[in-house]
């Protein structure tokens, strides 16, 4: 093969790769899970369920932590978009189902911007968890000035939840708090605990997509 013929099949076979990389990219940055509609409310405080889980167990990311929500019907979606009322109360409830991973900075084992300043942790109310031994995943929105440390399952506890969608009687922690809506907008919230393994320093893969460790509450 002459040097002419070299360069030309090196330029095609580095196009042919960059367009089919750009096409990933682009696809899987376009690509957005359905927005989950939360319907009814008790007492006028309309209720939000999710579930952390160490591994989604299923798709095209197995192995990556994720959200998961679960609609008006009990069914759970892998979603981490969903719409509430404005100007409303929402109570939101979190079964959590991973071990600890300490964040970066003890002060995130605070609660911050919920309802009275606290959480219920399985029935019992506080407002702060030990963030080198209690703290699994956090719940951040930050245009709301909402931090909940979501408390960690026991690395020794039975039964615990190995393919998503989680079950209630596979070993978990439940954590409630409130917040109260205003205008409508749409506000993105996240995991800020480094719990993505395999990337760099924990902060790539889920911690970066909607539909794992990210997502977006819209009001409306």
């Amino acid at each position: 093969m002459s040097a002419r013929a070299r360069v030309v099949s090196v330029v095609l076979i580095t196009a042919v790769l960059i367009g089919a990389l750009s096409y990933y990219i682009f696809g899987f940055a376009r690509s957005r899970p359905e927005t989950i509609v939360i319907t009814g409310s008790d007492g006028g405080v309309t209720k939000v369920t999710l579930q952390t889980v160490a591994q989604l167990g299923y798709g095209p990311k197995t192995d990556w932590v994720s959200y998961l929500i679960q609609r008006s019907d009990g069914e759970w979606e892998h979603s981490t978009i969903f719409q509430v009322p404005a100007y409303s109360t929402i109570e939101f409830t979190i079964l959590q189902y991973d071990g600890a991973t300490p964040p970066r900075n003890p002060f995130w084992g605070k609660v911050i911007g919920t309802e009275g300043g606290t959480m219920s942790v399985d029935g019992k109310d506080v407002s702060f968890l030990d963030p080198e031994k209690e703290v699994g995943h956090t719940f951040t929105m930050p245009n709301f000035g909402v931090f909940v440390p979501l408390a960690a399952v026991p690395d020794n506890a039975k039964n615990q939840c190995q393919v998503a969608p989680c079950t209630e009687d596979e070993a978990h922690r439940t954590i409630t708090f409130r917040i109260k809506t205003g205008a409508p907008g749409t506000f993105r919230f996240q995991c800020i605990i480094p719990c993505a393994a395999g990337f760099a320093q924990g902060w790539g893969g889920p911690m970066q997509t909607i539909g794992y460790m990210d997502g977006l509450m819209e009001v409306v």
